[in-house]
């Protein structure tokens, strides 16, 4: 150790002196080749070669390639290879999405995949990710699990002999929690789905599918089977920031058809399978080089996940359509065949043996005359931000298929969720649309969607999420009432006495009419003027302790409100107390102060309690009110 301070003196020394130093210095890396594939450093300008990928079927096609140039430094640590490429169908269609992730080949050797492009580009010109920073990501060891589920992958090669790189870091044992990237970044208990959209769309890069004037990664097709209008709109909001661009084009999720692949191949299409079943959503890409039992495709990220696991698919390109805004493959799903398992900045890793957690869910309709589908099936992706925001993609669309018309709805949701090792927890949710369906913000922050994202964005542990299933009753009226005036019958009383008080409701057809509720009010308020304040049961949240544990939060999703059919009067009765998961209400005079340690920072919080009465109403009710009554002290 005493060499080094004398390395550091005698460089100084020289420095001052003027004289040169041999200092050592950071040498770059190899690079991470194959036999087959071939460094940026290699690639100059006019060579030219071929691509694979997918125009129609499941058949990679050639397409010509000439190199333009290599852009140096594009991406942190990452190249960006120029190349104009010749095929009658790209001399129509430009650049187009869904071709990400096809490999392309000089001197026959891989040199990486097409992932870039210009909206509005005029000539065939695309960006290629270098093979060396895909096979970067191809390498990285995973986790034999994820949240306690295994993802089974195979080391061992199946269909070509693969070149570790040196001193490979050996894969981590046991289960390994998943990336934090798309985890929604606020309060425990508090999820709200439009608010975790907004952050996700704020920390990824403007995407092909929005920024004009620079190349940027391709916007990924999201191919959309059995989703109406709203699903749709939804997925346009939530996921084009994300890079993925919605598409109406039909699917075929979970179904194998006959003919089709039964293994992923260089330039093939694969699909990635965030909702299988009743109803589909596929984004679609081109497979890039397959080494064993793993794969990276894309060129580009997906999502920018990391860890992750989702269900993918051999693909089959139905046709690629030319546009000059952006052409886009359509096609679908032909095949379930292993999972997604890496997310990044080159590539997206791809495991064929590895098997995605997936949730069912079920959703049944009731109250629709004549409907002829009232039972939806399908399962969703398990992952942070697609779970919640495909669940409420699924319900509206099931709504709309099945219960779609022009007048007032009322709607009342029952929603079974299933946690794992966590047991059951029954959630509701009830709206009253006017003139047609829900509006997809209503559906979206739903205590359901609440519930789901809360779960798997909770900050203490990772959750599984098993099954949802869903019962929604329609009424085809407008089953609420608006509260136009309260008014204390008496407005003086003697302490013991009960309250009366008058609420004018108005029905949307129909006069006006008078309920009377009758309250109780204690003898300790004698002497006091107390201001009652009248709200609706579904507008009116539980007291509960913050969550400190997912059991908690589990916990407080149980009735986090009062009825929705019910108007609560309440008033100001002393103090309370809550902490670690626990609420003690209506404390003495005193007792607070002797609960709450000041010397202490994780201590009992108290809070403002107040005495409430809940009277159930045969419509939902809408508007708040307060009256004040005056409580006469007991004569002496």
């Amino acid at each position: 150790m005493r060499g080094f301070p004398f390395l550091v003196a005698a460089a100084l020394g020289a420095l001052l002196a003027g004289a040169p130093v041999d200092l050592p210095v950071a040498r770059a890396t190899a690079k991470n080749v194959r036999p087959d594939t071939m460094s940026v450093d290699q690639v100059r300008r006019g060579m030219k070669g071929y691509g694979l990928t997918v125009f129609e079927g499941t058949t990679p096609e050639r397409f010509g390639v000439e190199v333009i140039d290599v852009l140096k430094n594009y991406l942190p640590a990452q190249d960006l290879i120029l190349i104009k490429t010749e095929h009658p169908r790209l001399e129509v269609a430009k650049t187009v999405a869904g071709m990400s992730g096809s490999p392309i080949f000089i001197n026959g050797k891989m040199i990486g995949a097409y992932a870039y492009g210009w909206k509005f580009g005029s000539e065939p010109v695309a960006g290629v990710t270098p093979i060396e920073n895909m096979l970067d990501d191809l390498d990285r060891p995973l986790p034999r699990a994820i949240f306690g589920w295994p993802l089974e992958l195979l080391p061992a090669s199946r269909t070509r002999p693969r070149q570790p790189p040196a001193a490979a870091p050996k894969a981590p044992e046991g289960p390994r929690p998943l990336s934090r990237a798309n985890r929604f970044e606020g309060a425990p208990g508090e999820y709200r789905l439009d608010q975790h959209a907004a952050q996700l769309a704020a920390n990824h890069p403007a995407s092909g599918a929005t920024e004009k004037l620079h190349a940027r990664a391709l916007s990924t097709p999201l191919l959309l089977g059995g989703m109406g209008r709203m699903a749709t709109q939804m997925a346009r909001d939530w996921f084009g920031p994300l890079g993925l661009t919605p598409l109406e084009a039909g699917g075929g999720g979970g179904v194998v058809e006959a003919g089709s692949p039964q293994h992923f191949v260089d330039g093939g299409a694969i699909g990635v399978e965030l909702v299988r079943g009743d109803i589909n959503a596929t984004p679609l890409g081109t497979v890039t080089r397959v080494e064993g039992d793993r794969l990276v495709a894309f060129g580009h990220p997906m999502m920018s996940a990391g860890v992750t696991a989702l269900p993918t698919a051999v693909g089959r390109v139905v046709w690629v359509l030319a546009s000059e805004e952006t052409s886009m493959k359509f096609g679908l799903a032909v095949r379930p065949l292993g999972a997604l398992v890496s997310d990044r900045q080159a590539s997206v890793v791809v495991s064929e043996s590895a098997k995605a957690p997936t949730v069912p869910v079920t959703v049944h309709i009731e109250g629709v005359p004549g409907a002829t589908r009232r039972d939806w099936s399908f399962s969703l992706a398990h992952e942070r931000f697609m779970t919640p925001s495909l669940l409420a993609m699924a319900i509206a669309n099931a709504l709309e298929a099945t219960g779609a018309e022009r007048q007032d709805v009322t709607w009342r949701a029952e929603s079974i969720l299933k946690i794992r090792d966590h047991g059951s927890v029954r959630v509701e949710d009830f709206g009253v649309a006017t003139g047609g369906l829900p509006d997809p913000r209503e559906l979206s922050n739903s205590e359901l969607i609440g519930a789901v994202g809360g779960v798997l964005n909770n900050p203490w542990q990772e959750a599984f999420v098993e099954s949802v299933s869903t019962r929604i009753e329609l009424s085809y009226a407008r089953e609420i009432v608006r509260l136009r005036e309260a008014r204390a019958v008496e407005p003086e009383l003697d302490a013991g006495e009960p309250l009366h008080v008058a609420l004018t409701l108005v029905p949307y057809a129909g006069p006006p009419f008078v309920r009377t509720l009758t309250i109780p009010m204690p003898r300790h308020l004698a002497g006091s003027t107390v201001k009652l304040a009248i709200r609706p049961g579904h507008a009116v949240p539980r007291e509960k302790a913050n969550p400190e544990s997912l059991d908690d939060f589990i916990h407080n999703l149980e009735n986090p409100t009062y009825p929705p059919r019910s108007v609560v009067v309440s008033y100001r009765s002393g103090s309370g107390v809550a902490f670690e998961g626990r609420v003690a209400e209506r404390l003495p005079p005193g007792a607070v102060d002797s609960i709450r340690q000041e010397n202490y920072s994780f201590s009992p919080e108290p809070f403002a309690s107040e005495q409430r009465h809940v009277i159930e109403l045969p419509d939902y009710m809408v508007g708040m009110e307060t009256v004040e009554v005056t409580v006469r002290p007991p004569l002496r």
